[in-house]
């Protein structure tokens, strides 16, 4: 069932502004927002209804990067410097896993973000296997689930990373097209194909230049992890006698189809750049404080009309995949760093995690109102997290626990209900991963 009569007792989210509306009427049909008015106002013959006194509902959260496989490394890498993570963590056990147990990560990362309230996701994914099985692997676990996927399939040809990550250029410029054919662009989908690089390091000149035209040709975007940690600042410098940015503006690719993941390390002519240009951002403030990367200045990049949006990075340096936690730590991060208790609000965060997300992803969700798919969350106002209501949308940045999210819909079908998973048991997903882990030390 993709249609619905919803009454609730707020709206959070509705248009581009974070006003709160009172109780509330919002009308799906067909798996998109048809109407929006007050409770009682809205008549739909014949169309369900769901009944959501007590509780408030926001626009689903849009995780802007993860790479969902790595929730299975959960603890392994803890506490780590950057580099000793990746060959104790990373490298280690990402070998081990072929279709199926990418298949089982996705499931279970995909999961847990739904039952946190995230109903999009972008995976940037780069255990291809010169193929597209483990891709696609993904895909069918988010179908499975019900969550949005966006399919961010990695570009990668670094002779140091595991043998399972490379391609030759050409090679990944044919897997990536076949991924887009097999997955056509319409206003429906739940599944989106984008082009990623992994990095200066982790792609060559001609692997990053090919990506960008394959993004190009297929008019989507084009994300790559840039000035992550200072290091990548001086492996550019040498490599490329540039920063990250004006590196990668060497190479042709900085424009507005670029997403930069994380830019830790961006000063501030690479901001300014980046703005002129008129890429994007997908910032990762938890992932960058778990790792000690850095912080990157999104109160200036925000100043200069950069679009933004939130991403929980891998579950491995994280180890949390909520977007609505990534809301908290963006705000606390940036008002600590600039020693400034009003350096960037609740709702500029909530607005980065929800319609922020979605433009940069070019999806048509992240806001409640007429035409946009009904990616919705229902929250519990009993909840004592959300007391009192003095401001919605800061105790839903600020204070709220995730058992406040009771109900999910994702393009008008519940896939979360009274805070269980519709499609697929938890305890499915749980023996699955134990069965695939058991015996990884």
């Amino acid at each position: 069932m993709t249609s619905w009569l919803i009454t609730a007792d707020a709206v959070l989210g509705a248009g581009d502004g974070g006003d709160v509306l009172g109780p509330s009427d919002v009308l799906v049909q067909s798996g998109a927002i048809a109407q929006i008015g007050p409770a009682g106002s809205i008549s739909a013959e014949g169309v369900p209804r769901l009944d959501w006194s007590g509780r408030a509902i926001l626009p689903g959260g849009v995780n802007a990067h993860n790479h969902s496989f790595q929730s299975l490394l959960r603890g392994f890498g803890d506490d780590l410097p950057f580099l000793e993570w990746r060959e104790k963590a990373l490298y280690r056990y990402s070998p081990r896993l072929d279709a199926q147990g990418v298949h089982i990560g996705a499931l279970f990362a995909f999961g847990e973000m739904l039952l946190a309230g995230t109903t999009t996701v972008c995976d940037f994914f780069y255990l291809n296997d010169g193929a597209n099985e483990c891709a696609e692997a993904v895909i069918a676990a988010a179908r499975r689930v019900g969550i949005r996927v966006v399919m961010a399939r990695c570009f990668y040809d670094w002779e140091g990373a595991p043998a399972q990550y490379r391609e030759a250029p050409a090679r990944a410029r044919d897997n990536f097209e076949a991924l887009v054919a097999a997955h056509p662009r319409t206003e429906d989908a739940l599944v989106s194909i984008h082009a990623a690089p992994h990095s200066l390091h982790g792609a060559s000149a001609e692997m990053i230049r090919t990506a960008h035209a394959a993004a190009r040709t297929a008019d989507v975007p084009m994300h790559i992890h840039l000035a992550e940690e200072r290091y990548q600042v001086d492996d550019s410098l040498r490599l490329y006698g540039k920063r990250p940015l004006f590196a990668a503006e060497s190479l042709g690719v900085v424009d507005e189809s670029l997403v930069a993941v994380h830019g830790c390390w961006f000063d501030e002519s690479e901001r300014a750049l980046l703005a002129e240009r008129r890429g994007s951002l997908a910032y990762n403030p938890a992932s960058n404080m778990f790792l000690g990367d850095g912080v990157t200045d999104v109160v200036d990049l925000g100043r200069r009309g950069v679009r933004m949006g939130l991403g929980t990075d891998g579950g491995c340096s994280n180890s949390r995949v909520s977007v609505y936690d990534e809301m908290r730590s963006c705000a606390l991060l940036q008002k600590v760093h600039r020693v400034d208790g009003q350096a960037i609000d609740a709702e500029t965060c909530f607005a980065l995690g929800t319609r922020g997300g979605a433009d940069l992803l070019r999806l048509p969700v992240g806001r409640i109102r007429p035409g946009e798919r009904a990616d919705l969350v229902a929250v519990d106002l009993h909840d004592p997290s959300l007391w009192p209501v003095q401001s919605l949308a800061k105790n839903v940045v600020y204070s709220m626990n995730a058992r406040a999210i009771r109900d999910v819909l994702v393009d008008g079908h519940p896939v979360v209900t009274a805070g269980r998973l519709q499609r697929i048991p938890i305890e499915e997903i749980e023996a699955l991963v134990r069965k695939l882990t058991h015996d990884w030390r």
